[in-house]
């Protein structure tokens, strides 16, 4: 009698869409992931922010892209996440590349 165990799917891994906001090093990017929670005591929905790095094998990414991310194994000190696709690539005007200040002044105005 044969008993078959199942381990578990490798692919049940935390995914998340955020933007980048930084390009902090060689294959490394910071990822802003936006998320609304409600007060504890008025119920008032607030948004929040989480900002994780993440490992850019191919370092195709740009500033401003919005991608999705998978939970990974730990790659250094604080990379737990690696870049999976990109959703959508940056809105640039003309050619003219966008910096983080654009991003993060953009991120500003859409919380607000």
């Amino acid at each position: 009698m044969s008993t078959t165990t199942t381990a578990p799917e490798r692919n049940s891994r935390k995914t998340l869409i955020g933007t980048v906001t930084s390009r902090s090093g060689d294959k490394s990017i910071k990822v802003t992931v936006p998320y609304k929670v409600p007060h504890p005591q008025y119920r008032k929905v607030i948004n929040r922010k989480t900002v994780v790095h993440v490992h850019d094998e191919k370092n195709e990414t740009k500033v401003g892209d919005k991608v999705e991310i998978m939970e990974t194994r730990p790659l250094s000190r604080l990379k737990r996440w690696r870049t999976i696709r990109i959703v959508e690539a940056a809105k640039t005007a003309d050619g003219i590349a966008v910096s983080e200040a654009d991003v993060a002044a953009s991120l500003a105005a859409t919380k607000g």
